[in-house]
């Protein structure tokens, strides 16, 4: 047999099978590469918008808050002491309805939206527990303890929670405590003097037409009830006097004084400072003459104590 190989010789129709399966042999295998780079890469564009989403998760909206209005109040204090976003300005405005048209006049027991105080800090995640053993930093422990503290001295929404439960004491402010009406003395731990209506020829009606209270010159004096100032100066034998309108249409006069520290038509708040006693005007010495009236001038007094003590007053 010969060296060469023989040539065999295929008919066309079997050339022209083989040619045609090595082709498509040609075309597979780039789309199987393709499929299979494809398939590798479609999970990491699939997962892109989870793990976007998961760094940063969108914020919660802040609860709205409300807060009932004590004795001693102003809307100022109340955007302070609440960390008011704006202000006075801005509580005022999302109360509107409730306080009416002078922002200076609230009065204890209304309520007011608290949407949009500032949240308070939030306490730290607690540590992962781990078989190895923690080693706790002390001085991050003391910066800890003053932060709560401090955060509790604020009457922030969530801490003054947090303060009432563990002490109710706490949640006292420094302003005078009225009555559950409203109503509070004339002046700290009050003591009664000449008593109202007593007869005398010294007194131009022929009676003592309010109540004395015994008081040493500047001795702080106080609104007994929400109102405004209708008179702040001097008044002959008053001498230094502040009047005020209460909201139920009575009048509380304040005479002798030595300081008036309110002006004509400000808006006070029961327990708020409208001056110092002493003995200016027709007097023997210091002390404070306090009347309740049913108009604003002299003659339309009535019993200054019993009105008190009708509204809650101890006297």
């Amino acid at each position: 047999m010969p060296a060469q190989a023989r040539r065999i010789a295929l008919p066309r129709a079997a050339r022209i099978g083989i040619a045609t399966a090595v082709t498509g042999a040609s075309f597979v295998l780039p789309l199987v590469t393709a499929m299979s780079a494809q398939a590798h890469t479609a999970p990491a564009a699939t997962t892109a918008p989870a793990a976007s989403g998961a760094a940063a998760p969108a914020a919660a909206p802040a609860a709205q808050q409300s807060y009932r209005v004590v004795s001693g109040d102003t809307l100022s204090k109340i955007a302070d002491a609440k960390n008011v976003e704006g202000g006075w300005h801005a509580l005022y405005e999302q109360n509107r309805s409730v306080v009416g048209a002078d922002p200076n006049l609230i009065f204890p027991g209304q309520q007011l939206a608290l949407a949009g105080h500032a949240a308070a800090p939030a306490k730290p995640a607690a540590p992962a527990k781990s078989a190895a053993p923690v080693t706790q930093d002390t001085s991050a422990a003391a910066d800890s303890q003053v932060q709560v503290r401090t955060e509790a001295a604020k009457p922030g929404a969530q801490v003054q929670t947090q303060v009432q439960t563990a002490a109710p004491a706490q949640a006292v402010t420094a302003a005078p405590v009225a009555a559950t009406s409203g109503y509070v003395a004339p002046l700290a731990n009050p003591v009664l003097g000449e008593a109202y209506g007593v007869a005398g020829s010294m007194w131009a009606s022929g009676h003592h037409t309010g109540q004395d209270f015994v008081a040493s010159t500047g001795t702080p004096l106080r609104a007994v009830a929400n109102g405004v100032v209708v008179k702040a100066g001097s008044d002959g034998a008053y001498g230094n006097e502040v009047e005020i309108k209460l909201a139920d249409g009575k009048y509380a006069q304040y005479a002798h004084l030595s300081s008036i520290g309110v002006s004509v038509g400000q808006t006070v708040t029961a327990g708020q400072q409208l001056g110092l006693s002493g003995a200016t005007g027709n007097v023997t010495g210091p002390h404070l003459h306090f009347e309740i009236r049913t108009g604003s001038e002299y003659g339309s007094d009535i019993d200054p104590v019993a009105y008190l003590r009708a509204h809650g007053v101890a006297l």
